[in-house]
């Protein structure tokens, strides 16, 4: 059953973790609405671009942590990751116990599921962990304060990845974290799914969503996708993955601190170094 959000931001955080000790966990139940695949852009670059943390880490325990109604995303997760570690360890964590006694038989070597929330009940310190389509349902104020909880239980080399999607995984945002601070704001979509690439504004993370008004850097980048784009109509006779690309290469060309190269672009995937879209009263580490 989905609970009314109970705030989760700084002055009640320490109650909360003093709780999760007693064995409650931190956090609200959510809808738990998902489907099958809806994470694979995602999971990608997780096995793409950041693949060298799996590799190097000591322990490869990676988190979702609130996985949904159904386990399909986390079976898919250790799937996919085991390809690039194969002794990879997923944890599955849902706040609702009901949804962790249906995942239960799911489990096998290396993926595993947990009652828990933001404390991450899990031994260890994750070397990734994914939370899609959860910080979304609580307070814009809220996020600071789980951001903080969750990268505090990070690996040294550890990421912690704040991300939205639609329903079947088209449209796609993802915040990057380490343990100290917000590294960068991820985009990507399939081609055919959009007109402009500022459509995937109502799937931006939490801590942007709403600051995507004038005057804050997001709306500004957004903007300059939505130029870039015009601008580069003229690839789209060699397809739209040409067309994106060319996008990319202007919007780096523009002054954007765009990452990667036409490697990742072609995905339909743009990444940019936090600093350029964070919010203008949340700048800095």
């Amino acid at each position: 059953m989905v609970q009314k959000a109970e705030r989760v931001n700084a002055p009640q955080l320490s109650g909360r973790i003093a709780a999760a000790r007693q064995g409650r966990p931190v956090g609200n139940v959510t809808r738990g609405t998902t489907n099958p695949n809806r994470m694979r852009r995602l999971d990608r670059w997780l096995a793409g671009p950041q693949a060298w943390r799996l590799r190097s880490a000591a322990d490869p325990l990676v988190v979702d942590l609130g996985y949904g109604a159904s386990p399909a995303t986390a079976v898919e997760l250790h799937d996919r990751l085991a390809a690039v570690r194969p002794d990879v360890r997923v944890c599955g964590i849902e706040i609702e116990p009901e949804r962790v006694r249906a995942a239960l038989p799911l489990q096998r070597p290396g993926l595993t599921f947990h009652v828990g929330g933001f404390e991450l009940p899990v031994p260890g310190r994750p070397v990734v962990v994914r939370a899609f389509n959860v910080l979304r349902q609580y307070e814009e104020a809220d996020v600071p304060g789980i951001w903080r909880l969750v990268q505090e239980r990070l690996s040294p080399e550890g990421l912690f990845v704040d991300g939205t999607c639609d329903e079947i995984g088209r449209r796609v945002t993802w915040v990057a974290l380490d343990r100290d601070r917000p590294l960068s704001l991820s985009i990507s979509v399939r081609f055919g799914s959009f007109d402009l690439p500022s459509d995937v504004a109502e799937r931006l993370p939490k801590a942007l969503i709403h600051r995507n008004v004038p005057g804050e850097p997001v709306h500004a980048f957004m903007q300059a996708m939505d130029r870039a784009w015009l601008e580069s109509a003229p690839l789209a006779s060699f397809g739209n993955r040409q067309r994106w690309v060319g996008m990319c290469r202007s919007m780096r060309g523009a002054g954007w601190p765009v990452q990667d190269g036409p490697a990742r672009w072609r995905l339909g995937e743009l990444t940019v170094d936090w600093e350029s879209v964070a919010p203008l009263d949340h700048q800095g580490p």
